[in-house]
């Protein structure tokens, strides 16, 4: 029988609002802009502007490949790789991907202070037991959720300094996801219910990407994603309807 290969681990950063809305289960996808490569002089004939299309090719022995092309058929046609993965299918008899969640985080330690740790609600905690400072641990707060701690910041004063999400380490990790499902799709093709599955939820009557001031204003789900999406993307990000990854996961046990 041919051995499967071990899922992979790949980390993902998110917001807080996005941090939160996973850890309330109102989000279950996630969008990320397929960077498709220049195309070249050659390529740039009268009725083409650009990439038109893109189709899976997916299969068992390369089964994280899109291709794109053009819409007439013509010109270089290339495997664009997906940065998620693929996730499990019985016929392949695969594991399925997984993402560790980054998020913004700071780490409190004992390491010149003996006493215990602040948090006993499952957060992971790393030991430590050197020859100088004997045992110690580590344990990280985080952003979205916590408070801001009073730690010592290096000046003598009490405070913090949020670390950014990308510093985050593995072992710091509080929310793993496994894929489910990865497509490629127009950025405006998104349903009202995907809108929602990107932790856009209702409060108060109005539709609120969990960000902005209490009670929203948005009229519908795709709205309020848009300006989401136009808040991490920049200004005309929605208008210029980009191919994007979708990829769909659930949140599972560390």
């Amino acid at each position: 029988m041919k051995a499967t290969a071990a899922p992979k681990e790949r980390p993902k950063d998110f917001r807080g609002p996005s941090v939160r809305a996973i850890l309330e289960g109102h989000k279950t996808q996630f969008r990320e802009v397929v960077k498709l490569p220049d195309l070249q002089p050659w390529q740039l004939v009268a009725n083409v502007q650009g990439w038109h299309f893109i189709e899976c090719s997916h299969s068992v022995e390369n089964c994280n490949d899109f291709i794109a092309g053009f819409l007439d058929k013509r010109g270089a046609i290339h495997c664009i790789k997906c940065p998620s993965g693929k996730p499990a299918d019985p016929s392949f008899s695969r594991p399925a991907d997984r993402l560790w969640v980054q998020e913004a985080f700071c780490i409190e330690s004992s390491r010149e202070v003996a006493y215990e740790p602040p948090f006993d609600d499952g957060r992971p905690i790393r030991h430590h037991n050197d020859e100088h400072w004997g045992p110690w641990w580590e344990q990280p707060h985080y952003r979205a959720t916590d408070p801001t701690p009073e730690l010592e910041i290096g000046t003598g004063d009490p405070g913090v300094k949020w670390r950014s999400s990308i510093f985050m380490p593995r072992w710091a990790s509080r929310i793993d996801l496994e894929i489910t499902a990865v497509r490629v799709e127009r950025l405006q093709s998104i349903s009202e219910a995907d809108a929602r599955a990107e932790g856009i939820t209702l409060y108060n009557g109005r539709w609120w990407d969990g960000s902005w001031i209490v009670g929203g204003k948005w009229d519908t789900p795709v709205q309020a994603f848009c300006a989401l999406f136009e808040s991490i993307n920049g200004p005309g990000s929605w208008a210029a309807n980009p191919w994007v990854w979708v990829v769909e996961f659930q949140r599972v046990q560390p």
